[in-house]
């Protein structure tokens, strides 16, 4: 996700700022690592840490524009999803927005990604509350551009801020 939002910004003239990204694996991190030294991408900044244990980032990553959370926050307890959202929320600056990609329940996704990988599944009236219990006024589904409309089967993209 951090490289897709850094290429979509180049493409569109703009020269990104500073970038940081977390993950709770080491496995992923590395893995992420390797790719930008492969690319030669500099300017993005990696952290070990958990969602509901952000205090763990550096005192820096904080005051954000965008946040951006891509499938994480479905492999939280279901009654611990507003707390990760809250701790998101908190690393936004005033005017800032979160972007939240996350798996929405259905017949597909149940087998698939509930039981398979076993995660979290939301309907959009849980995640709307959620998001306002974590502090969010301003809550807005949105669809996966053409050509990518068929993802919007798999889950949700909602924009939110505070």
């Amino acid at each position: 996700m951090t490289l897709a939002l850094r290429e979509a910004l180049t493409q569109r003239g703009l020269r990104p700022g500073p970038m940081h990204g977390f993950d709770l694996t080491p496995v992923m991190l590395e893995r992420f690592r390797r790719t930008l030294r492969e690319r030669a991408i500099e300017g993005i900044e990696l952290a070990e840490a958990d969602v509901l244990q952000l205090e763990a980032l550096p005192a820096a990553w904080g005051h954000h524009d965008l946040v951006v959370s891509a499938s994480m926050l479905e492999y939280l307890p279901r009654d611990r999803l507003s707390e990760g959202l809250r701790g998101l929320r908190a690393r936004l600056k005033e005017g800032g927005a979160l972007v939240l990609f996350i798996s929405r329940r259905n017949w597909l996704t149940r087998p698939l990604i509930g039981r398979w990988w076993q995660s979290n599944l939301y309907e959009a009236a849980e995640l709307r509350q959620a998001l306002r219990d974590a502090g969010f006024a301003s809550v807005t589904f949105r669809r996966f551009p053409a050509p990518f409309h068929h993802l919007d089967l798999w889950g949700y993209v909602i924009e939110a801020s505070p």
